[in-house]
C-alpha cells in the first residue's frame, strides 16, 4: 500500500487506484488505502499532501461529470468513500470539511439530480461554479497551510516535530520552555521521563485506538493491538502516584475492554502541554496550553476538551507539624484556593471544561461507583454529533 509522490506536487491522483490509465484500462479504486486514510496518512506522507490530492480528485471528477463527462476516475459506489476520507483528513488538519448537497453523480442523491433541481441544466459554467463554491474554500485553506509549511521549512529552517501533547511523566517532572506558542517551538528539560505525542491531534477527539496506534508505531513496533494497548496502559499508569488518581484511571480504562471501548476518548494522564490547532483556529487562544500539570485530559468527539482534576489537601492547605500520635493535619490557605480557581477560569476561557474531584471522596467506599456514574454521564453528553 503506497502513494506515488511527484516532487513539488504531492500525492499523484493515480496513487489512490490499484490500476487504470484513463484510456484503455478503467480506474480501480484502492479501497483498502482509501479506508486507511480515515485514520492517518500513508507512511512517509502528510495529511496536507493527502488532503490536497483528494480535493483535486473530487474537483476534477465532479466538474468532469457536470460538463463533458470525460476522464472521470470515480463512480457512484466509490465517491462516498472518497468524501468520507476527505472529511477525516481535513478534520485532522483542523479544517472545516465542505458541506455536500449531493453524495454521488447519479441517482436521487446525485449531482445530476441536484443541478436539474437548481436551474443548472443548460449551463456547464453554472455546474463548474457550483463545485467551486463547495470545494473552493477548502482548496484556499489548504493553500494557506501549504504556504505556512513552506515558510516553516524553507524560510525559518526546520523547527523539528510538533509537540502536541507532553504527558505521563514517570520520573522527574519535565520543565517546558515554550519559545513560540504560535509555531509550537518547545524545549523540554528531563524529556526522558515523559511521553511526547507528535502526531496531529484530530479535532473530533483522540480515541484510545488512535493512541494505541501511535504507541505501537513509536514504542512497540511489531506488537499486535491488544499487546500494544496493554503496554501503553501500564506506562500511563506508572505516571500516577496517588491512590485517588489511580482509581480514576482504573475505573475509566475498564471501559476499553467493553464492546466498542477502543473507540472511546483516550484518558490522558499528567498533561504538561496540550497544543490544539482546533482551539487556535477558533481564535480562543494561540493553540498552546501549558501549565504545571493537568491531572487528566479527554479530547471528546464533539470537540470538547475536558480537564479532570483530583484535588488532594495540598491543593488548598498547608501541613501542620505532626501531633503526639504522628498525625498530620492541614490548615486552609486562601491563597492556594484562589490560585486554583483562577486557573480554572483561565482554562474555561480557553475553551476547556473542568471537573474536580476531592481526593477524599474517591477514598470513600463508594468512590468507584461515583466515578462510573460520572463517566457514563460525561460520555453520553459528549458524543460526536450525528451528521
Amino acid at each position: 500500500m503506497s502513494c506515488r509522490i511527484t516532487t513539488g506536487v504531492g500525492v499523484e491522483l493515480a496513487a489512490f487506484f490499484s490500476s487504470g490509465d484513463g484510456w484503455a484500462q478503467p480506474w480501480v479504486l484502492d479501497i483498502e488505502l482509501v479506508e486507511s486514510l480515515r485514520f492517518g496518512p500513508p507512511a512517509g506522507h502528510t495529511d496536507l499532501e493527502v488532503a490536497i490530492a483528494l480535493t483535486r480528485l473530487l474537483h476534477h471528477d465532479f466538474v468532469s461529470y457536470g460538463t463533458d463527462g470525460q476522464s472521470r476516475h470515480l463512480d457512484d459506489e466509490n465517491v462516498p468513500l472518497i468524501i468520507k476520507a476527505h472529511r477525516a483528513v481535513l478534520e485532522r488538519l483542523a479544517l472545516e470539511p465542505p458541506a455536500w448537497p449531493f453524495r454521488t453523480f447519479d441517482g436521487p442523491r446525485g449531482f445530476g439530480t441536484y443541478w436539474r433541481a437548481n436551474d443548472m441544466s443548460g449551463s456547464w459554467k453554472a455546474r463548474r461554479d457550483c463545485i467551486e463554491q463547495i470545494l473552493g474554500p477548502t482548496r484556499d485553506a489548504l493553500e494557506d497551510l501549504e504556504e505556512l509549511e513552506y515558510e516553516r521549512r524553507f524560510t525559518k529552517g526546520p523547527s523539528g516535530s510538533f509537540k502536541n501533547l507532553i504527558f505521563a511523566a514517570d520520573g522527574v517532572k519535565p520543565e517546558i520552555v515554550l519559545r513560540d506558542a504560535v509555531n509550537n517551538e518547545v524545549e523540554i528539560v528531563h524529556s526522558d521521563s515523559c511521553l511526547v505525542f507528535t502526531d496531529p491531534l484530530p479535532p473530533h477527539g483522540l480515541t484510545w485506538r488512535q493512541m494505541v496506534a501511535w504507541w505501537q508505531k513509536n514504542h512497540q513496533p511489531g506488537a499486535d493491538e491488544k499487546t500494544a494497548a496493554d503496554g501503553l496502559y501500564r506506562r500511563l499508569y506508572r505516571s500516577l502516584d496517588s491512590k485517588p488518581e489511580q482509581l480514576l484511571m482504573i475505573t475509566y480504562c475498564a471501559r476499553y475492554a467493553e464492546k466498542g471501548g477502543f473507540d472511546l476518548p483516550a484518558l490522558i494522564p499528567q498533561v504538561y502541554l496540550h497544543y490544539d490547532p482546533y482551539t487556535r483556529k477558533s481564535g480562543k487562544q494561540s493553540g498552546a496550553l501549558y501549565r504545571q500539570r493537568m491531572d487528566f485530559l479527554l479530547l471528546a468527539p464533539d470537540r470538547s476538551r475536558i480537564v479532570i482534576e483530583v484535588d488532594g489537601v495540598q491543593h488548598y492547605g498547608r501541613p501542620n507539624p505532626p501531633d503526639k500520635q504522628g498525625r498530620i493535619t492541614h490548615t486552609a490557605v486562601p491563597r492556594l484556593y484562589a490560585e486554583m480557581v483562577a486557573e480554572d477560569r483561565r482554562l474555561r476561557l480557553a475553551g476547556y471544561e473542568i471537573y474536580r474531584f476531592g481526593g477524599w471522596e474517591l477514598k470513600e467506599p463508594g468512590g468507584r461507583q461515583l466515578l462510573e456514574s460520572f463517566f457514563t454521564s460525561l460520555l453520553a453528553r459528549h458524543q460526536k454529533p450525528a451528521l
